[in-house]
């Protein structure tokens, strides 16, 4: 059950999922982050968290309890990430402890704070994790991109590519693939054309950002 929410407003700075069982505490970063200018959605439990199934498109991140009733604040992390879920994790607890701390963090906690916290540190943190949220929504978004671009290359063409970004040049290119110097250069141009770069350097990029290069750039 959503205890408190955006009900299904969107807010310019974000979505603040808050998951703790102190129903005071509840009220309270409500209030708080709501003057901030976030969105807020509550819940009791982590079971409410994982019913409502928050939308990870949505700007936003989850501020999340360690010690909660049934599913712990760890365990609920370990369900999201399991499940997909992009949403960045800050944990909030008045009983923090290094193991536990160890746990979240490596398992990619954005922040681990300890109550009580003041609005500046809070929001602090909340800011932190937006902003590395939308830095890592724009790089999947670059990679699939790329995709794209690669996708539209012919078979022959992406032979080109393969072998330009392994440092090949145009006379080694036709002798491997048994075609003239002239008919690469056309193969080249085409696939800088559709892979939109300008440059050697820019090619090769894309190519290590996709993994299609170890790390000798082979």
């Amino acid at each position: 059950m959503v205890l408190g929410g955006s009900g299904g407003r969107r807010s310019a700075l974000g979505l603040v999922h808050v998951v703790d069982d102190d129903d005071s505490f509840r009220t309270a970063i409500e209030r708080r982050l709501k003057l901030a200018g976030y969105d807020v959605a509550t819940y009791a439990s982590a079971q409410d968290l994982l019913d409502a199934a928050p939308d990870d498109e949505q700007p936003g991140c989850i501020l999340l309890d360690v010690r909660i009733p049934g599913l712990s604040g760890p365990d609920l992390q370990s369900r999201l990430i399991e499940s997909g879920s992009t949403l960045p994790i800050i944990f909030l607890t008045g009983h923090a402890d290094t193991p536990t701390t160890v746990r979240a963090i490596k398992a990619g906690a954005e922040d681990f704070l300890t109550k009580p916290i003041s609005s500046e540190q809070l929001i602090d943190a909340i800011e932190r994790a937006l902003a590395r949220q939308h830095a890592a929504r724009a790089q999947r978004g670059r990679l699939e991109s790329f995709r794209g671009h690669l996708a539209t290359l012919t078979q022959r063409e992406r032979q080109v590519f393969d072998l330009i970004v392994r440092g090949r040049i145009n006379k080694q290119i036709a002798h491997e693939l048994g075609t003239t110097e002239r008919t690469v250069k056309a193969h080249r141009h085409q696939v800088m054309e559709k892979m939109q770069v300008h440059s050697l350097a820019e090619l090769v990029s894309i190519a290590e950002r996709l993994g299609m290069l170890d790390t000798n750039g082979r």
